[in-house]
């Protein structure tokens, strides 16, 4: 990150600009071209904002951002690549240990049993049997006495 900011701070220093005079012109503090040229990025909240500023600046000084940022990109690999894997399984092991709490709009819900849909699949057939069934017994009884009466009036 250092060599970033030499780059930059030789540039702007090369184009007769003074950091006061960059700051205004690209809207942002003092304190943040500062850092930047030393170096500094802990002074940065956010590596986007971060990656912001880089790039402003470079091109206001007239440097190709893309190599900067490229070069940026590359710092931050290195720096963060360098966590040991067993403390990147250890932080994983007691995440998945964790209970998880979630949105309700992100919640994925556990699967239902299916067994109250069999039960009322069943039930509603046990009530159309039945109901057939009684129909049936009617229409029976019904034709029979209808018999009986042809057969009392002959």
């Amino acid at each position: 990150m250092k060599e970033i900011g030499e780059v930059l701070k030789e540039s702007r220093m090369q184009n007769g600009v003074s950091i006061e005079e960059a700051a205004e012109d690209l809207n942002y503090k003092v304190s943040q071209l500062e850092a930047l040229e030393s170096g500094d990025f802990k002074n940065f909240k956010d590596i986007f904002i971060l990656k912001c500023i880089i790039t402003d600046y470079s091109k206001y000084l007239g440097l190709n951002s893309e190599e900067i940022i490229d070069e940026f990109n590359e710092y931050v690999f290195e720096s963060t690549s360098k966590i040991p894997i067993d403390d990147i399984e250890k932080a994983s092991k007691m995440k998945d240990d964790e209970e998880k709490i979630a949105s309700p709009y992100t919640k994925t819900e556990k699967e239902k049993s299916k067994l109250p849909l069999i039960l009322f699949i069943i039930l509603i057939i046990l009530i159309i049997v039945f109901s057939v069934v009684t129909i049936y017994n009617k229409s029976k009884s019904s034709e029979s006495s209808k018999n009986m009466e042809i057969s009392y009036e002959q």
